[in-house]
């Protein structure tokens, strides 16, 4: 029994969750004013490693891919016990955000709710393109900026402050910009079952040109706040420390261009730890030397 758990496991994807810290540092960076890096700590612990695997597993319940999925090039086969340990994963991240706050474990609740209704046959918003793609954006982006910040205390104030939502929005659309390259190596898949994912409608060359124009919106408006909070040495930071996924992109789009072959797992994967490093550094180095 206990083997079958084990197998189950990397099904959860802990080491992928990783990859989406970004939005994390960028949350804690954003705030003006205090906050507890105490109860960061716990809000890093629920996020990254409960709720997002407890998200992974459930996907890859329904999904039953075959194929590689992100973090795993091989995966193994799906067993009833991956369910087990997703519930499991969800009460764990439910009650460990109870301990920090009651309103940050009310939104991680919506959080866990909205990944399954994304996966969950009977409903399974990944059917559809252009709402799968928005429920992804805003959900990882801006609703889990803003609820890294509830986790860690931030007040009313610090939240709704306008250059703060300016930056929940930069979040949104950087993943509006990554989100579908994480598909682009899937349509074989997807299509087989019957998921119009964005990147399949919009085709290989067609997803890079969107990813480019949604990274660009993000990295304008990011300029635009932090002009508004008069703060030029945040955007200087984001500038250098980005420097490496804007010339890894690049030359992956011009492979791409060129042979859409090179849209594939490791590629993939490459940007997405290149970029998670890069701009994770970013937004840590704003928070040391702000």
């Amino acid at each position: 029994m206990l083997t079958d758990y084990k197998k189950a496991l990397p099904l959860l994807r802990i080491p992928f969750s990783v990859y989406l810290m970004p939005v994390f540092w960028f949350g804690l960076s954003a705030l003006r004013g205090p906050w507890s890096s105490g109860r960061a700590v716990g809000v890093f612990v629920v996020l990254h490693l409960l709720a997002y695997p407890a998200s992974n597993g459930y996907n890859s319940y329904y999904d039953r891919d075959e194929g590689s999925i992100g973090g795993l090039k091989a995966p193994p086969k799906v067993t009833p016990e991956l369910l087990h340990l997703v519930w499991l994963f969800d009460a764990l991240a439910v009650a460990g955000a109870a301990l920090l706050s009651w309103p940050f474990a009310a939104l991680v609740v919506v959080y866990l709710l909205i990944s399954k209704a994304y996966s969950y046959e009977g409903i399974r918003l990944k059917k559809y393109p252009l709402l799968s793609t928005l429920v992804v954006v805003v959900f990882q982006g801006a609703f889990t900026l803003l609820m890294t910040q509830v986790g860690v205390g931030a007040s009313s104030v610090q939240l709704f402050e306008k250059t703060n939502l300016l930056l929940a929005l930069v979040s949104t659309l950087f993943l509006c910009g990554s989100y579908p390259l994480t598909q682009v190596y899937q349509h074989e898949e997807d299509a087989r079952r019957g998921d119009r994912t964005l990147s399949l409608r919009l085709g290989i060359r067609g997803t890079f040109i969107f990813a480019a124009i949604g990274l660009l919106a993000g990295a304008a408006t990011l300029g635009l706040a932090y002009w508004l909070r008069q703060e030029m040495r945040p955007l200087l930071i984001f500038l250098v420390a980005t420097g490496p996924v804007v010339a890894l992109f690049g030359r992956w789009a011009w492979a791409v261009w060129h042979d859409e072959a090179a849209a594939d797992f490791e590629h993939t994967m490459r940007m997405n730890q290149v970029s998670s490093l890069c701009l994770s550094a970013a937004f840590v180095a704003m928070l040391l030397w702000r």
